[in-house]
């Protein structure tokens, strides 16, 4: 095969192109009809998701009709001016003619998808544009292209009239198209849907252009191309051939082209039959099973069970996603190795599993409205995966599965949400869950040592030395059964020189103990657990005996554990319930920021009027309102013991009145104590360019009739987070695209205070923020569609979350519950001595008055001498009596405080608590025609960087609809979109422009050549 002649070949026919307006033409329509459907169509702004899937979605029909109309003409013309019979005598080869015009045409297809390039570009500069699905689908274009010019250039080849070519061309493309087409395949079932989906040029290409280059998918495309390329061979070959020609040698050819093209055809079965081979080229390799995964398979000791309940036929918009479950859990399969078993199964098809999943499993069939050719109704279908480990087990059914968005009135996108995260967040869960019911020390994968700073008996109460003693107890039961992986001790911080109670006064704040409000005596009973990298520390347990204390010690293994869930205690307001309408009524609830963390931990809710859970890893306070000192020091001490504390917080408070927002001040109680640890919460709310939208109802008049529709408005105290507001390469905001910082407030931190620890800035607000001491919150518009906001003279930055992490002093210096006991105290004896006095005055009335004649002066005085005496005496007694009641009373309040935190303590301060609220997030993700999570994953985020644990930090965040567009005017948009067509229109002036030159160096080589051989 000689590559001149193939250039040659290629060059003539491109010359006959360009030639001509008519090619110019189909490529400014196909490019004119790429951007209509990416930005009307498809509504790419209002759609709001930061990439170019519009433009491919639409791509394989757009191509159907490009390369047939780019083929039509390569051999029809040839066989209507009868110059197709002078070609083939020429001393040029079939394959040389038919790969050089198909060399040609992928030139031409080539040039079309380059003069695309300028829109996915200008997506990646306004927004974070993942390119590995884009340099995928363009790959996928280029095999499909080639495909579709392989079956045009082959009926090209058979006929004679371009228009006839056309259609025909159109037609069995379309053919291939429509096979794998969701309209065709929700007609008939599951198993037979995936049968076509095999067959169809579409579904290949949509596997393609998420992200995922798969061989078996470049093969289907490489086979239909090469057999219609051989088909075409084969039809020139046979245009030399005379009905009186040697029969034997044509059937032979004959036959070793049909071989050849069977041959193409049927290797796509043995090649999907080999182990995946496929490129993940998405960032963070959303479509390939994670470390994460791996590692989770790994710590398996029992065998796993994942089993797929997928019903054939349900709802066309799920029955694309089953396949791609169906990989996604094989791949478990194949990583679990023997621990894994998956199974995939039609419940309709296994009434005993069915019988199963009902009883056993609580999973019953969700009513979808399906439609064949012949009907419309109402099935039962099941889209279900059972996660059983043990006796454990967790289903997940399609809501948990999917995300939806909405895109226009009755249109809505369907996509797997981040299905890995869902089904090793379940396998996580359910084995920590199984473990759970076992030894807690088969999850400690190192040692932990008890040790606790307990005085010597001399020095205890005689009830704690009871407590001692089951103490020990405990401790010995727990050593025992913990497979040599605990160890205990208990020093006295007294004896000696007293430096050890120097000691853990400086490293943990441990101060002597009071058993009483009149007791002298002081001692030491603090309990701790240590791995030798971090200390925990424990208070008593409410239940002071044996049982009691190995809960309490159970509890206190667990942050040393792993696999085990993290425990989150949250608090969070109780806003009060309006009595008449005309009262605000509070806008924060936060029961989806609830529902969403106890998919992923332990979550109890508290009310901070006692000591938190001593199982608890993280405490999150949100929107505290009022906090009194008992809240505080119980938040004070949690902290102190080396927890993290979350709080969301703000200097407002938002309330609805008559349809009304209105900004209160907010009374927290924790100004004062965040001010301690040297965070403050500024007395403004932040507000920004770079703003989220708020829906606004506005009414318009129309031919006499006024309407209501819902509009977005740009709303500057939703402050839109991007990644120039995230700080640098940390695991809290890993994966994540943006945050709506709604109705908050700016942070200062104490740099001096603060100079010891580990300070984290984690969100900032744009440069072109400010700040409203008086912020008026209902929505503002201009009916122009400018914003009618004027930015303040503050413009910068502002910090709107922070974590400090590092050696913390505590606020109080005595607990709050002492001193509420001690003038509870002093109360009832004041007014228990203000009775007893008047009793003695009624007394003392009684008694008889001597005559005065009888009175001796004398002995009355020796008298009152004695009285005053005896008085002082009762007195004396009486104050004893006070004494010991009030000990008696107050007898187990143990008055202590820890003063200094371990380094291991962490405080994270948000900002804004209603960026975490229902209303919010509802309201945010009904502008984002989706459900709205990214707040929600940040507090995730947090939860699991301060316990160390980033395993599901790293696939959390995943989702088809997670990058969207930064907010953009009106005029921006429309820029946008202006350049787009300006670019296009000067990519088709640069190809005419290159095209006329190479017309006239090919022109003024002729003219000197012709000139030379005069």
């Amino acid at each position: 095969m000689n590559s001149e002649t193939l250039i040659a070949v290629a060059s003539k026919e491109l010359r006959l192109f360009f030639g001509s307006p008519i090619g110019y033409l189909f490529i400014a329509a196909y490019l004119g009809l790429t951007l209509f459907v990416f930005f009307w169509v498809e509504t790419f702004f209002a759609r709001n998701i930061s990439d170019v899937r519009p433009m491919f979605e639409s791509l394989p029909v757009l191509l159907i009709f490009l390369c047939s109309a780019l083929t039509m003409r390569i051999w029809s013309d040839e066989r209507r001016t009868g110059t197709l019979e002078f070609i083939v005598t020429l001393p040029v080869t079939p394959w040389e003619l038919v790969l050089g015009k198909f060399a040609a045409c992928m030139t031409l297809l080539i040039l079309s998808l380059l003069l695309t390039l300028p829109l996915p570009i200008s997506v990646a500069v306004v927004g974070n544009l993942d390119w590995g699905p884009v340099g995928a689908a363009y790959s996928a274009a280029l095999l499909l292209g080639a495909a579709y010019l392989s079956i045009g250039l082959f009926v090209s080849s058979r006929s004679e009239n371009q228009i006839v070519t056309l259609i025909i061309s159109v037609l069995v493309c379309g053919v291939f198209y429509m096979l794998g087409s969701t309209f065709l395949t929700s007609l008939v079932g599951t198993n037979f849907a995936d049968f076509l989906s095999e067959l169809g040029s579409g579904s290949r290409f949509e596997s393609i252009t998420r992200g995922v280059l798969d061989v078996t998918d470049f093969y289907y495309y490489i086979s239909i191309t090469a057999s219609f390329l051989v088909l075409n061979v084969f039809a020139v070959e046979m245009i030399g051939w005379t009905k009186r020609g040697a029969q034997e040698r044509h059937l032979n050819r004959s036959f070793i082209c049909g071989l050849v093209v069977l041959n193409l055809v049927v290797a796509n079965i043995w090649i999907a039959q080999l182990p995946p081979l496929r490129w993940d080229v998405t960032a963070g390799q959303q479509y390939t099973m994670s470390d994460v995964s791996k590692q989770e398979l790994a710590k398996l000791q029992e065998p796993l069970l994942i089993r797929g309940y997928f019903s054939a036929k349900t709802h066309r918009l799920l029955a694309p996603l089953v396949p791609q479950l169906r990989d996604l859990m094989s791949e478990y399969s194949i990583f679990g190795g023997r621990n894994v078993v998956v199974e995939f199964i039609d419940p309709v098809l296994h009434p005993e599993l069915e019988d199963e999943a009902n009883k056993k499993y609580g999973i019953q069939p969700d009513d979808f409205e399906v439609e064949d050719r012949y009907q419309r109704s109402i099935v039962k279908s099941y889209f279900h995966i059972l996660i059983r480990y043990g006796d454990e087990f967790e289903v997940l059914r399609f809501q948990d599965l999917i995300e939806v968005k909405a895109e226009g009135e009755m249109e809505l996108d369907v996509q797997l949400r981040n299905p890995e995260y869902d089904i090793t967040r379940a396998i996580a869960r359910v084995r920590s869950e199984f473990q759970a019911g076992g030894s807690i020390f088969d999850s400690v994968p190192g040692s932990v040592e008890f040790t606790g700073y307990i005085s010597a008996e001399d020095w205890l109460p005689p009830e704690l030395i009871e407590v001692k003693n089951s103490l020990v107890e405990a401790l010995d039961e727990i050593k025992e059964n913990s497979a040599g992986k605990f160890s205990w001790q208990i020093l006295d911080p007294i004896a000696g020189d007293g430096s050890l109670a120097r000691e853990i006064a400086e490293n943990f704040g441990f101060q002597p103990m009071a058993a009483s409000l009149f007791d002298l005596n002081q001692f030491y009973f603090y309990l701790t657990l240590s791995d030798g990298a971090s200390v925990v520390s424990m208070r008593l347990p409410d239940s002071r005996d044996v049982e009691g204390f190995k809960r309490l010690l159970e509890e206190g293994v667990k942050p040393f554990t792993e696999g085990l869930l993290t425990s989150v205690a949250i608090y969070t307001s109780t806003p009060s319930v309006p009595q008449y309408t005309g009262q605000p009524q509070p806008t924060a609830r936060f029961n989806d920021m609830s529902g969403y963390l106890r998919g992923d931990y332990e979550v109890q809710t508290v009310d901070l009027r006692g000591p938190v859970p001593s199982h608890a890893d993280v405490l999150m306070v949100i929107g505290p309102n009022d906090l009194d000192q008992e809240q505080v020091f119980e938040i004070d001490q949690f902290l102190m013991r080396g927890g993290t504390v979350l709080i969301a917080t703000s200097a407002f408070t938002t309330s609805l009145m008559d349809r009304t927002l209105l900004a209160n001040r907010a009374l927290t109680g924790l100004d004062d104590w965040l001010a301690h640890h040297g965070v403050n919460v500024e007395q403004t709310m932040v507000m920004d360019v770079n703003s989220g939208v708020f829906p606004i109802p506005v009414q318009r008049e129309v031919g006499g009739f006024i309407f209501e529709e819902i509009q977005m408005f740009d709303y500057p105290f939703f402050v839109d987070v991007r990644h120039e507001g995230f700080v640098d390469d940390h695991p809290i905001v890993n994966n994540l695209d943006q945050v709506i910082f709604a109705w908050g407030s700016p942070l200062t931190v104490d740099e001096e205070l603060n100079s010891d620890r580990e300070v984290i800035e984690i969100l900032r607000s744009s440069k072109d923020s400010w700040t409203n001491s008086a912020p008026e919150l209902m929505p503002k518009y201009d009916p122009s569609g400018n914003s009618p906001y004027v930015p303040g003279i503050d413009l910068e930055p502002k910090l709107l979350a922070v974590s400090v992490k590092g050696i913390f002093t505590s606020f109080f210096e005595e607990s709050p519950l002492l001193v509420a006991a001690r003038e509870q105290a002093a109360a009832e004896a004041a007014a228990k001595a203000a009775a007893d006095a008047e009793e003695l005055d009624a007394d003392s009335t009684e008694t008889s008055i001597p005559d005065e004649e009888n009175l001796d002066v004398e002995s009355l005085d020796d008298e009152n001498t004695d009285d005053d005496a005896l008085m002082e005496e009762l007195q004396e007694l009486q104050d004893g009596e006070d004494d010991s009641e009030a000990e008696e009373d107050t007898l187990g309040v143990i008055g202590t405080v820890i003063s200094r935190s371990p380094e291991s303590a962490r405080l994270v301060v948000l900002g804004s608590s209603d960026s975490l609220s229902d209303i919010v997030l509802n309201m945010i993700g009904q502008t984002h025609g989706t459900i709205y999570t990214q707040p929600l994953q940040f507090v995730a985020n947090v939860i699991d960087v301060s316990m160390e644990d980033s395993s599901l930090l790293s696939i959390r965040s995943r989702g088809h609809f997670s990058r969207t567009l930064p907010p953009l005017k009106p005029a921006q948009q429309r820029t946008l979109e202006i350049m787009n067509y300006i670019f296009a229109i000067l990519g088709l002036m640069i190809v005419a422009g290159v095209s006329y030159l190479s017309r006239r160096v090919v022109g003024n080589q002729r003219s000197q050549w012709f000139g030379a051989n005069r």
